[in-house]
């Protein structure tokens, strides 16, 4: 038995090992051009190496224009829609900001329900460990914690953004949990949250790991490393910032990721390592969302069209760079799939990886955005190089159609110039609306 033992370990050992690290990094309202890779001024060069050694994806789109229905479609695989009640952001402090989310908040419904969320319990059904670090936001009440959803281990704040010495939200509230219990830690939050990430890996390295590192960065308070001031940020200035506070957040963000990709190495992991890196929308104004229109909330190409770097060694080629239209939803298709469940799904999106692997050029898609808050709708689809922007305020409601082939800006609106195309896109938007109608 003393001889069997150490060999029964060691293939233990191998099983464990041939299950793909997955580490999938989201960055907090980055705009397209922010970094480096994307045409930014900031110096990004970890985050240039994943491009650089793996695929780089131009038309990439968030689920939605802010974090909390994004993160839904993200953890489900699904259009946010579905869930009800996360069609933007969860308000400071737990508030619903739209009608359907104000009726679930309250009851204290107001978050993503664990039954909803296929990315975790794909990966744990696969026989992974299940770790995240860093902004949840996808319901305050303790129902709706990492916890809850299957994680094995968690750190982070449970808000839209806090500060990122004092961890608390504008209304002062510290946010900041461990293992979904309030936790107290000295440090900047960006550096926080990579250190807990990297100790994960360290921790972790002979399990088969599933690491989500959602960053606050660069979400406000702009704060630096350096823009340490002894009273938290509160509301009245909040939004506050300069450019150069906004690039060190970038730089340092951009450390993290070094960070993270080291200590990957360290632990003999990187040649295996599925690492994604996105934004969860687009940039506010002080972001620099590259040639086109519009910023966080809005369902302009500024808005949700933003970063997505794929690095995974011998699945797809070094240097690559896609025009495959791709949301959000997509990659938990794809990462279910690779850590190897049965029975994963149902999705709404494609298995952008599996592309990815065979070569396949790109292909047409037909894609849907909707945002509410107050009494505003915001609704899209793209269909090819097609998109429908219709804006209802109220009463009022207004309609945009862009041509994204010849104007990704969209500075020429030609709806009334092609009715028929208006037209049939609206007709696509109405079918999905009703198709994506929530249970609750």
């Amino acid at each position: 038995m003393r001889l069997l033992l150490p060999t029964f370990l060691s293939i233990v050992s191998l099983f464990a090992n041939a299950k793909t690290p997955i580490i999938l990094i989201v960055a907090d309202d980055l705009g397209y051009a922010d970094i480096s890779c994307y045409g930014g001024t900031t110096p990004t060069p970890n985050i240039d190496s994943l491009a650089r050694d793996g695929v780089k994806f131009n038309r990439f789109y968030a689920s939605a224009p802010e974090c909390s229905p994004t993160r839904t479609a993200l953890m489900t695989g699904r259009y946010q829609q579905r869930v009800g009640g996360m069609e933007c952001a969860i308000g400071t402090g737990n508030v619903g900001r739209y009608d359907d989310a104000i009726r679930l908040r309250e009851s204290n419904d107001l978050g993503l329900p664990v039954p909803e969320n296929t990315l975790v319990r794909g990966v744990k059904s696969a026989g992974y460990t299940a770790v995240v670090s860093g902004k949840w936001h996808l319901g305050y009440e303790d129902k709706f914690l990492p916890l809850k959803h299957g994680f094995d281990l968690s750190f982070g704040p449970n808000a839209g953004g806090v500060d990122y010495f004092h961890h608390t939200e504008w209304d002062g509230v510290p946010r900041l949990l461990e293992n979904d219990q309030p936790v107290k830690r000295e440090g900047y939050m960006t550096d926080l949250i990579t250190d807990f990430a990297t100790q994960a890996i360290r921790d972790l390295a002979k399990t088969p790991l599933f690491l989500y590192v959602p960053y606050t960065a660069p979400h406000t308070p702009i704060q630096g490393p350096e823009d340490f001031k002894p009273e938290p940020i509160l509301k009245a200035t909040w939004d506050e910032g300069t450019k150069k506070g906004y690039a060190a957040m970038i730089r340092s963000l951009d450390d993290g990721v070094g960070r993270i990709l080291a200590t990957l190495e360290d632990e003999g992991l990187a040649k295996d390592a599925l690492v994604i890196f996105m934004s969860d929308n687009g940039g506010t104004t002080l972001a620099n969302n590259g040639p086109f229109r519009g910023t966080k909330s809005t369902l302009y190409e500024g808005g949700i069209r933003v970063p997505c770097i794929v690095r995974w060694p011998g699945h797809v080629k070094p240097g690559t760079v896609t025009n495959q239209a791709t949301l959000t939803l997509d990659f938990t298709r794809s990462i279910v799939r690779v850590a190897g469940t049965k029975n994963g799904g149902p999705f709404d999106g494609i298995d952008i990886l599996s592309r990815l692997e065979a070569g396949k050029p790109a292909q047409p898609r037909t894609l849907f955005w909707r945002y509410r808050r107050g009494e505003t709708t915001l609704s899209a689809v793209a269909d090819g190089d097609s998109k429908l922007v219709i804006t209802r305020d109220g009463a009022a409601q207004t309609q945009e159609l862009f041509d994204l082939g010849s104007d990704p800006a969209e500075a020429d609106d030609l709806a009334t110039e092609r009715p028929e195309e208006t037209l049939r896109l609206r007709g696509l938007l109405s079918k999905w609306s009703d198709d994506v109608k929530a249970k609750r």
